[in-house]
């Protein structure tokens, strides 16, 4: 270190803070090495001294030199050669340019990233699935028949007359409740808490035990559709009133 002086104009007006935060970090650095500071002046020398005492800072412990205080070459001398007890470590002369506070200067190392590239990482894999869900809907196909039932008759409405499986659910609801209700209102505000949950969830774990909250709510709206249509499935009967089908029938296409 080179201690600045009062003179100097590298903390202007602000000298006096200066040294008590010099005597706090070579008190740290006196723990893991040796430390070396050069002083202007005999009197500036003895008042440094005296300063790392006040502050409890070791200078010779088991015999050993910690901190050694060098008196700083005057300018003048600079282009002599050192002679022994005039400069610092290895001859050289430092100056103090400036103390900035700890995480003022930023890192501008680049950090690696865990990312990689759409192309062609992620559309090669999706192409792939792609390729294997088309193969195996073909494959099915030709061994499984997906017959069209008859033409429908105006004058005779099915009974019971169900949805879709995945719109069951839906179904089930308007049996409940107002079809403002089940229609509108409830998936509506299905459709704006999908949309707010980036916005309210922005936990970034991919681990399920971090996500107890989010997980817990969404298999919470699982198991309540599908609840809703199994019972609309196998629990319906004509008229759409509830049944028990293994004391009736099953009023159901598979």
């Amino acid at each position: 270190f080179t201690w600045p002086r009062p003179e100097g104009i590298s903390f202007p007006g602000k000298y006096d803070t200066v040294p008590p935060v010099y005597a706090e970090l070579i008190s740290h650095l006196v723990t893991v090495e040796d430390v070396h500071i050069n002083v202007w002046h005999a009197e500036m020398e003895a008042w440094v001294r005296g300063l790392l005492r006040e502050n409890s800072v070791p200078l010779v412990q088991a015999k050993r030199t910690l901190v050694r205080v060098h008196l700083q070459l005057p300018a003048g001398a600079l282009a002599q050669p050192a002679t022994a007890g005039l400069a610092g470590p290895a001859g050289h002369t430092q100056r103090l340019l400036t103390v900035v506070k700890s995480g003022s200067i930023q890192d501008v190392k680049a950090l690696p990233q865990d990312k990689v590239h759409v192309w062609p990482h992620l559309l090669v894999v999706e192409f792939a699935a792609a390729l294997a869900c088309t193969a195996f809907l073909l494959v099915f196909s030709v061994f499984v028949n997906a017959p069209l039932l008859e033409l429908a008759n105006v004058n005779q409405t099915p009974n019971p007359s169900k949805a879709p499986w995945y719109f069951l659910g839906l179904q089930e609801l308007l049996k409940w409740y107002h079809p403002m209700v089940a229609g509108v209102m409830l998936p509506g505000m299905g459709l704006v808490g999908l949309i707010l949950a980036p916005y309210t969830d922005r936990n970034p774990s991919n681990k399920p035990e971090d996500r107890k909250f989010a997980i817990s709510l969404m298999t919470m709206f699982l198991m309540y559709w599908a609840v809703l249509v199994m019972i609309g499935t196998f629990f319906r009967g004509p008229g759409f009133n509830f049944i028990y089908p293994w004391n009736v029938k099953l009023f159901v296409e598979l």
